[in-house]
């Protein structure tokens, strides 16, 4: 039987106040289950983002319920959130955020430093990290000297250092071209095949969606049918 990880109920969310005020999120519901792959897949604008936001704690519903791993993290100090946050979930955007001037070693091990792991433990998993995306040769380098692919396969690495069980990837082959992306993509897949990870997907692309396990269509911030 499948153990949910996520779950969230009638999820709302809006920006701002008055006649400006944009309803994101509108009543979203949907459930994720360990060791699944899921797209949420829309147009701009259509809650995408938000939506995985919210699942991803990196910021709260107006109304609605969330559980992760069957708590309410409404009900959890922010100290509580912020370590399950960083020790459950991995993250990939489709901006790098890598730190330009830092080695990729120093970049992938940050979540660890966050948690207060040691610097000789910190390098043991950092190297692990790279070596599993056979960028090992790459770890002195300065983030600035890859390539885009590169890049995005240093961004995996650090999603992975805490061995997360969500990886939360929004539009990661955005800013890649068709071959590259379709490496990062290769990459996601076997890490969630392979490893269990929990692999959560934002994409406009139909193409990417189309190789989860299943898509959540939404439109206008609730969710339709396909």
């Amino acid at each position: 039987m499948s153990t949910p990880i996520l779950e969230a109920r009638d999820i709302h969310k809006t920006y701002g106040h008055g006649e400006g005020a944009f309803k994101a999120l509108k009543g979203v519901s949907l459930t994720v289950n360990e060791g699944e792959s899921v797209a949420i897949v829309g147009k701009s604008g259509s809650g995408k983002s938000t939506l995985m936001h919210i699942l991803a704690l990196l910021d709260d519903p107006d109304s609605g319920r969330l559980t992760v791993k069957g708590s309410d993290p409404a009900r959890l100090k922010s100290s509580v959130i912020n370590e399950l946050r960083n020790e459950d979930f991995g993250f990939v955007f489709q901006q790098f955020f890598l730190i330009p001037n830092a080695t990729v070693l120093e970049n992938v091990v940050l979540p660890l430093k966050i948690a207060g792991v040691g610097a000789a433990e910190r390098t043991r998993l950092g190297m692990d990290a790279l070596r599993s995306l056979e960028l090992e040769d790459k770890a002195k380098n300065k983030a600035t000297d890859l390539s885009g692919g590169q890049k995005q396969r240093v961004v995996i690495a650090r999603a992975l250092v805490n061995n997360p069980q969500v990886i939360f990837a929004d539009e990661p082959t955005g800013n890649l071209d068709t071959a590259t992306g379709h490496v990062v993509e290769d990459i996601l897949f076997k890490l969630n095949r392979e490893q269990g990870i929990t692999l959560i997907i934002v994409t406009h692309d139909h193409e990417l969606a189309s190789r989860c396990d299943r898509q959540i269509n939404l439109r206008d911030g609730l969710e339709v049918q396909a």
